[in-house]
């Protein structure tokens, strides 16, 4: 009305509104982004080799180029474990008075048993996190070793224990114990000095020590791997009623915790061995005397840093989609980098259970902050007692629920929380690109706002120490000396490689964007040189061009042009409909950065993971721009 109707007459011409609305928005695209873009078209499309052998060979080495850390680190495992499995065999083969009667039954046994003892050495590892997150900052075996595969290969050696923990039992259960049981007493003979006489009965040796530990052992690890199955650790499985307490985090979490008691049992069950007597033969305890330890400083540390690690609480706020945030004091001493997560533990809640949550502040801010999303049971419990603190905000605060720390007023009074951490992840790897693609899923953008928010820090804490530089060097030419030995600037543009960044935020409910309205309008004020590009979906919304969103699209490029503020999300950062075409922006990004290395950082459901990871493997494979993808796994 404004543009069309200059002299205020208070009406326009059906005419002029038709030209409004049937105007097609302006885009310039470059001759020479152009013809990368369409290029990049020609080289994307799908070609078939029929040729099996050498499509089998390219998909082999773009599989390696894409997982030779995974692969190098898979192969020596399994090489390792075939390796104790035949030396073991060997050895029980060439035991002639123990394979005349038992045969390969004990071969199989034995081996099977010497890589269960690996294995649960090697278990423990994965979830030292502190000495993880110490080798990934302090040293570069980050460049061979997939340090952001933990958790994956904690869940693959523990399918490598279920099938060692199957064999050796069945080979014991249904084939050493019964051809004892019907040995004749001759055959019997040499082993009367390893089992005594002859059994009678199957339930002799189901009844001895070896053997009530091993049944122990198989049932408390059955309970383990069972409810830390997708579908009961995240309570998708419909349980009677009853039986509801079966699945669930809690479930998971406590039942994981079963690992004492299965260990205990296993340093038993490798004592009490029938067909070993020699004590330095007995290697189960050299296995796993140092994992042990090790994972028992870890947990100590934790215990003890916890325990120090006291925060007070400054703001809560509960906001649409059952997100709670909060804002803590920050220790001190506690250095961490963007990306990096950290365990909560609330005593009001559970004085026991500890939960991983990203943290959402940056490195340069004096305080801590969380934004956790109503999931489980411990989650439901933590936002009903900060809720009960809470009140309706006021003077145009956000959220639905709200409550400040204010010197001088009634504090609020806040459960007792603890920390631990900070914890290496994925994302805290993202300075050493020069161009980054942050994609967060709902409550996955947590991590990627304290990326964000870091890179504005840096890029900004950069140009004013160039200024002083500058500055300096204008004295010195006057006269003035200003010796430097060690240049600040220097030292960050080593450590903080990142010159763009494209952050990508889908979420399905428009109130989602209240959750961090505040550090999107603190990014687009902040970032002057447009370094950033941030692009928020609604997906509840029909796609832009659909008839049925034409209407609010109009207005929202209405309001922004006038106001600079989305409707829909209240930010300065303009909103789109629908999922993203993500295909379309592996191309934006590939035409705009020829020959670069970019960095793609997903955290979110699983289901876009195998998108994302596919178009960065043909992107990287097609084209002169190398994409590299890290998923958020904890």
């Amino acid at each position: 009305m404004e543009e069309l109707d200059p002299d205020r007459l208070g009406y326009i011409m059906i005419n002029n509104l038709e030209m409004l609305l049937l105007q097609a928005p302006n885009q310039s695209v470059r001759g020479e982004s152009r013809k990368l873009s369409q290029m990049l078209s020609q080289k994307l499309k799908p070609t078939y080799d029929g040729n099996p052998v050498r499509r089998f060979c390219r998909n082999t080495k773009y599989f390696l180029q894409d997982n030779w850390q995974r692969a190098w680190v898979t192969v020596l495992w399994i090489a390792v474990m075939c390796g104790l499995f035949a030396y073991k065999y060997i050895e029980y083969q060439r035991r002639e008075d123990v394979f005349k009667v038992l045969g390969n039954c004990v071969c199989f046994a034995k081996g099977a048993a010497e890589t269960i003892k690996l294995n649960m050495a090697l278990i423990l590892l994965p979830v030292c996190r502190n000495t993880l997150t110490w080798l990934r900052n302090k040293t570069k075996l980050g460049v061979v070793v997939p340090f952001d595969d933990n958790l994956n290969f904690h869940k693959v050696i523990a399918v490598g224990v279920a099938f060692g923990v199957a064999i050796h039992g069945i080979a014991h259960l249904a084939c050493d114990f019964p051809r004892l049981l019907h040995a004749t007493p001759d055959e019997y003979v040499p082993m009367e000095q390893y089992f005594g006489e002859q059994a009678k009965s199957y339930w002799h040796f189901v009844e001895h020590v070896e053997g009530i530990t091993g049944v122990l052992m198989v049932i408390l690890m059955a309970i383990a791997f069972t409810l830390a199955a997708p579908c009961f650790r995240r309570g998708r499985i419909n349980l009677p009623k009853h039986l509801k307490k079966l699945s669930g985090f809690n479930a998971f979490w406590y039942s994981h915790h079963l690992f004492v008691i299965v260990y205990t049992l296993l340093i038993v069950h490798g004592i009490k061995l029938f067909l070993t007597k020699k004590w330095y033969k007995k290697t189960t305890w050299m296995y796993l005397a140092v994992p042990i330890i090790l994972y028992s400083c870890e947990r100590l540390t934790r215990l003890l840093r916890s325990s120090i690690k006291a925060v007070t609480i400054q703001k809560v706020a509960v906001y649409p989609g059952n997100v709670l945030a909060l804002q803590m004091s920050r220790p001190h001493g506690f250095r961490y980098k963007s990306g990096q997560y950290m365990f909560v533990n609330c005593a009001a809640v559970s004085p026991f259970e500890w939960h991983p949550f990203s943290i959402t502040s940056a490195p340069g801010d004096d305080y801590l902050s969380v934004h956790i999303r109503t999931l489980g049971d411990w989650t439901r419990q933590l936002r009903t007692v900060f809720s009960e603190v809470c009140q309706q905000p006021t003077n145009g605060k956000s959220g639905l629920l709200r409550a400040d720390c204010v010197h001088g007023t009634n504090i609020p009074d806040f459960p007792r929380v603890l920390i631990d951490g900070p914890y290496g992840a994925p994302a805290q790897d993202y300075k050493k690109y020069e161009v980054v693609l942050l994609v967060g899923l709902g409550i996955g953008a947590t991590p990627m706002i304290s990326i964000v928010k870091d890179i504005v820090n840096n890029i900004r804490a950069m140009e004013e120490e160039e200024e002083e530089e500058k500055s300096c060097g204008i004295d010195e030419g006057n006269g003035v000396n200003k010796t430097n030995s060690t240049s600040p600037n220097s030292k960050r543009k080593e450590n903080f490689k990142t010159r763009r960044a494209y952050f990508y935020w889908v979420t399905r409910e428009q109130g989602s964007f209240d959750w961090f309205k505040g550090i999107m309008n603190e990014v687009a004020e902040m970032d002057h040189n447009h370094v950033i590009e941030l692009h928020n979906y609604c997906t509840s919304v029909y796609e832009e061009g659909d008839a049925r969103s034409a209407l609010i699209t109009m207005l929202q490029s209405l309001n922004h042009a006038k106001n600079g503020v989305d409707i829909v999300s209240g930010t300065r950062v303009k909103s789109h409909f629908a999922k993203p075409n993500w295909r379309s922006v592996y191309k934006h990004i590939a035409v705009n950065h020829n020959n670069s290395r970019v960095g793609v950082f997903y955290c979110g459901a699983p289901a876009l993971t195998k998108e994302l990871r596919q178009l960065a493997s043909d992107f990287s494979h097609k084209t002169s721009t190398k994409f590299d993808f890290h998923k958020e796994n904890f």
